[in-house]
């Protein structure tokens, strides 16, 4: 278990590079990845049920205890992150299914790694995980309805079946996984430490199998859909944080609202993407894998030297 712990510590840390290393064998070898493009959506259950054996109920009162703090960052990551995405579809001008793609990356709630990342940031991670349970639990339908707003000028969008699909990906494995670390709380101490193991390799898995059924499509257009991330993940970080000290928080809250808005949860965007619009709309989700862990790894290096007066010491102050 020692050796898992530490192989799982070492993998997590150097996500970013297996992302990369994987979708560049997928791109150049398609075949090597092709079995898990049926897969994606079991995948990311396997995530999703990881993420809730990490979650207890009485983690659930955080959102009741600074509601403001919590409706200010769900109301952002629902808007500006969705708003971004078909701006940016516009200006662009993509073709239907990367608009849908790009689109569903932004109307996605939270992804779990903006977690590690706020902490890394030294920003509130208390509010970071708060808002990652909210947006998850508004998803089944706050994403298909800003979905279906936004992406139904592109592609048809059948609002029942996206729902549905987000209950059973992401719903109901979280839930399982609250009730077994409700009820074999002491077992699952033991592998907690290796969840982030299975969750890394399901995530590089997810991105292999994406960019195995759509490495023509991606050769054609990357450097176009690679912009368009980009352009996405780093205009949500700045005007999250813009809006988090419009709203009078302090630093570490505006940390936390800042990451969590620009990292989405990108495996949702891919795995509903391949249900619903086919592998062409997964291309965004897929490279948005790869960017925001490089850039949450960035971020998370430049907001941590960056500190409120009321964080330092009396001295430091006093000057």
């Amino acid at each position: 278990m020692h050796y898992l712990e530490k192989l799982s510590n070492f993998i997590s840390k150097y996500m970013a590079v297996l992302v990369i290393l994987v979708a560049a064998i997928a791109l150049l070898e398609p075949m090597s990845f092709k079995w898990v493009a049926p897969n994606i959506s079991m995948l990311l259950g396997v995530v999703m049920f990881g993420m809730g054996m990490t979650l207890k109920l009485s983690d659930f009162k955080l959102v009741f205890q600074r509601p403001r703090d919590v409706f200010i960052g769900a109301l952002a990551q629902f808007t500006i992150m969705p708003l971004l995405a078909y701006v940016l579809a516009m200006a662009f001008n993509l073709p239907p299914e990367l608009a849908a793609g790009v689109i569903l990356v932004g109307t996605c709630p939270g992804g779990t790694s903006s977690n590690v990342m706020t902490y890394l940031a030294r920003g509130d991670v208390a509010l970071s995980v708060s808002m990652t349970m909210t947006t998850t639990i508004l998803a089944p339908i706050v994403t298909p309805l800003l979905t279906w707003w936004l992406a139904g000028a592109w592609v048809e969008i059948s609002l029942s079946a996206m729902m549905m699909s987000i209950v059973q990906v992401v719903i109901l494995p979280i839930v399982l996984g609250i009730v077994i670390n409700s009820f074999f709380e002491k077992q699952v101490q033991k592998v907690v430490k290796v969840l982030p193991l299975v969750s890394v390799l399901a995530i590089v898995l997810i991105v292999g199998g994406v960019v195995a059924v759509s490495s023509q499509k991606i050769l054609e257009t990357g450097l176009l859909i690679m912009a368009v991330v980009m352009c996405h993940n780093l205009l949500g970080y700045g005007i999250g944080f813009l809006l988090a000290k419009a709203c009078h928080m302090n630093m570490a809250k505006a940390k936390a609202i800042s990451i969590e808005v620009g990292m989405q949860n990108s495996g949702l965007a891919t795995s509903l993407a391949m249900l619903h619009f086919g592998p062409a709309a997964a291309i965004p989700g897929a490279i948005f894998s790869v960017w925001h862990n490089i850039s949450g790894s960035l971020a998370a290096n430049y907001l941590s030297s960056r500190v409120n007066k009321e964080e330092m010491p009396v001295a430091q102050t006093a000057e």
